[in-house]
């Protein structure tokens, strides 16, 4: 690895320009618009098929998208097939304005606006590269002859609008903006703008594309800042983003330089584009939406957009790609799901303010499931994830020590798997191993006589597939149980802990009963009953935990 062939090739502006540091946040949505049909499609190994490009246009529709960049139809014939096909099926909504891109040479403007003829409204976007290392190594020409590649291009654009029934809209981009000395890219931009005379009423679009990310996003800013101030006719421009990835912080070039002045951004769903790819329209919408800005763009159905994306792009989203990926909420440790329990309890309690430690948005705002999303069970998880999956999903309160013993003892069995267990999976142990526990000991009939303050016990009960009648008495209808469950079973234990609580389960309810059994060597047991009679999960709960007292080999009868 030889760095010292590296440098900067990048330029920043000839003044100082450092306005945008004022600010702490992007205030408002930008113009949007889609470029997963072109720039995103020309990424693929398999671009997509005409069907599949069909399918995302109406899925960028229903997410909001107002302006979406439908291709370059002097590329190739199904790039041009589907912009006819957008426009000869009516498929094209009044509010949506379509965009088609085009190098600035004669022959491609005049097969482009072939393409859009019969189109309500179009964006037509020609582009020519302006940067040192493009005029030096490929076109070998001057900055008077790049510039003029630029103006005669904005000229072709300007006279085939007269022949158009459409209403169209110019716009530019000096292609490697980020390796363009800015006072040159300002010049050709000008130069283009003069020729295209806007006005406030119809404004022309001039886009600064990070075709190549060179600089850290700051520059940027001040590169986009500089544009801003000195453009022509300001008024009549709207200035536009279109950022990549190359040393990932494509998002923040776009933030930075929404900061800086722009109007508008371009990208694509998820990031997807060439090399490290265009920056993710979701993520940076999303950013202003958890700051309490609606970015005008409707992400509730994520999961489903996504589901379209991986099928007609056959590319996957990240695990970790903000808002999206499977993992972004998933809670692993013990410390941050206990934070994550806390924070949606308190949550219940003001749910005006979403401010749940950890999670940066409520992911029910996305599609998202707190089941399958936030707290994931494994050997790092701690009791309180472990309760929470319980109480949030199936509706059991454990008590404080009885949710830090089944942590543990969840942990232990994740650890040993080399495993995440599911929330079903933990619901399924929780049956298994502590809930209405039936053998070697099951109560099948009991009933109750009171004298004055004592109650008797009369009970049926099985015991290593033998049946018995024993009796016992106590102050209460519980340990008049306990007591004769004793006698019989000649065990000694003592009932530390009882507590109990309705359970609803669908359209049911019923009384969940948790007991906690400590045995003659001080050693203690939870069990769990549950029943619509409240006696008869009392009942059970204690008979689950003699009945792991017998399943962990203690107890001879």
């Amino acid at each position: 690895m030889d760095y010292k062939k590296y440098g900067k090739e990048y330029y920043l502006p000839p003044e100082p320009c450092y306005d945008w540091v004022k600010k702490d946040c992007v205030d408002h949505a930008p113009t949007w618009c889609s470029v997963d049909l072109r720039d995103g499609n020309q990424a693929l190994i398999i671009p997509m098929s005409l069907e599949e490009k069909i399918r995302y246009f109406k899925t960028l529709v229903q997410v909001g998208f107002k302006e979406i960049e439908v291709g370059f139809p002097a590329a190739s014939e199904t790039e041009y097939e589907f912009c006819r096909r957008l426009i000869e099926d009516n498929l094209i909504p009044d509010d949506v304005t379509i965009q088609v891109l085009m190098q600035a040479r004669p022959h491609i403007i005049r097969k482009t606006f072939e393409a859009i003829k019969g189109a309500k409204r179009a964006i037509v976007h020609v582009y020519n590269s302006t940067s040192v290392a493009q005029r030096e190594q490929v076109f070998k020409k001057s900055k008077e002859e790049v510039k003029q590649i630029a103006v005669d291009g904005a000229k072709m654009l300007k006279d085939l609008a007269h022949e158009s029934d459409a209403d169209l809209t110019f716009e530019y981009s000096p292609e490697s903006f980020t390796g363009t000395e800015p006072e040159y890219a300002l010049e050709v931009c000008n130069a283009v703008i003069d020729v295209w005379e806007p006005t406030p009423d119809h404004k022309v679009i001039i886009n600064c594309p990070v075709t190549v990310e060179m600089s850290m996003p700051h520059v940027y800013a001040c590169q986009i800042e500089y544009m801003n101030k000195h453009l022509n006719r300001r008024d009549s421009v709207v200035l536009s983003l279109h950022p990549h990835n190359d040393r990932g912080t494509g998002i923040a070039d776009t933030e930075l330089g929404l900061l800086a002045g722009a109007d508008r951004v371009e990208g694509t769903l998820f990031g997807n584009g060439e090399r490290t790819g265009n920056i993710d329209l979701i993520t940076v919408a999303m950013n202003m939406y958890v700051l309490g800005i609606d970015p005008k763009l409707d992400f509730s159905n994520l999961p489903e957009i996504r589901a379209v994306y991986e099928d007609v792009t056959r590319m996957k989203v990240y695990d970790r790609e903000p808002y999206s990926g499977d993992l972004v909420f998933a809670a692993f440790s013990g410390s941050h799901q206990d934070a994550i329990a806390k924070g949606f309890a308190h949550h219940k309690k003001h749910p005006e303010h979403w401010n749940v430690p950890y999670l940066l948005i409520d992911p029910a705002d996305i599609g998202r499931h707190y089941d399958r999303d936030v707290i994931r069970i494994n050997s790092q998880s701690g009791k309180s994830g472990i309760g929470f999956v319980l109480q949030q999903y199936y509706g059991y309160d454990l008590p404080k020590q009885f949710r830090q013993e089944f942590g543990y003892y969840i942990k232990d069995i994740s650890d040993h798997r080399h495993a995440e267990l599911m929330p079903h999976e933990i619901k399924d142990i929780f049956d298994h191993d502590f809930n209405n526990l039936k053998s070697p000991l099951f109560v099948s009939d009991y009933h109750f006589i009171r004298n004055n303050n004592e109650y008797h016990a009369y009970l049926n009960v099985t015991f290593k597939d033998q049946q018995y009648d024993i009796t016992g008495k106590g102050n209460g209808r519980l340990d008049a149980v306990a007591n004769a469950l004793r006698h019989f079973l000649k065990i000694d234990y003592d009932i530390e802990d009882y507590s109990e609580h309705a359970l609803s389960i669908g359209s049911t309810s019923k009384a969940c009963a948790y007991i906690q059994m400590t045995d003659e060597d001080g050693e203690h047991r939870f069990g769990v009953g549950v029943d619509d009679d409240i006696i008869l999960a009392s009942i059970y709960a204690l008979v689950s935990a003699i009945n792991r007292y017998y399943r962990e080999g203690k107890g001879e009868k």
